[in-house]
């Protein structure tokens, strides 16, 4: 089997003293494992940043065996942001989510455009905001829909208004941009508390009923807007 495509690297773990075994989502072939000859070299090393863009070329002797890639770099989309941490870590966080929740070989072009569609938001000013959304929009492509308008009732509190949760369980503050999209959310403490918001639901709904843990990385990139 032998196919030419494009995609981005998701992942990278060392197979031998030279070589790598990679996950890469690529356009036409969904999220694919290989190993990469060599990939430990000063040259091709410098191209394995994780989210960079790239060309593939895959062969392997059957479907049922791990194949190989050749790769070359498209646009070297990560070391755009070696000097903005958080942006990196944005990076780092939405990669793993791509590499925990989709399937192995199945082809998913709503995905691969979302992938594309994160770099658009990073140049954004409210980018974080829009991240949030786009984990969303991510659980929705894969059959799981967060309607934050269902969920909520609104409440007048200190003059202002408030939505709360209508779990009978546990009452929870949702921010205000989670509802009304009009809203820009300009303080970090509230975009902290929206992240918060999608974790718990992607461990309760998503991860925890498939033996699951939310990426290292995920927490990592909070961390860094702390």
């Amino acid at each position: 089997m032998i196919w030419d495509d494009k995609g981005f690297l998701l992942s990278k773990n060392k197979y031998n003293e030279n070589s790598l075994i990679a996950e890469i989502f690529t356009k036409n072939h969904g999220k694919v494992s290989g190993i990469i000859f060599g990939g430990s070299s000063k040259k091709i090393k410098n191209y394995l940043q994780i989210g960079n863009d790239l060309h593939v070329n895959f062969i392997s002797k059957s479907e049922n065996r791990i194949g190989y890639f050749k790769i070359e770099i498209q646009q070297a989309l990560s070391p755009y942001y070696f000097d903005n941490q958080k942006k990196l870590s944005c990076i780092s966080s939405a990669m793993n989510l791509i590499k925990l929740l989709t399937a192995e070989s199945q082809q998913n072009l709503y995905i691969y455009k979302l992938i594309e569609d994160f770099y658009m938001l990073l140049k954004l000013d409210n980018w974080i905001q829009n991240y949030i959304f786009w984990e969303l929009e991510l659980f929705k492509s894969l059959g799981y829909n967060l309607e934050f308008d269902n969920l909520v009732d609104k409440k007048i509190i200190n003059n202002q208004l408030k939505y709360i949760s209508k779990s009978s369980s546990e009452k929870k503050i949702i921010p205000n941009f989670l509802i009304d999209k009009t809203l820009n959310a300009k303080d970090m403490t509230t975009l902290l508390e929206g992240l918060k918001l999608v974790g718990d639901y992607l461990d309760k709904t998503i991860l925890k009923p498939n033996n699951l843990t939310q990426p290292i990385s995920r927490l990592q990139f909070i961390n860094t807007l702390k």
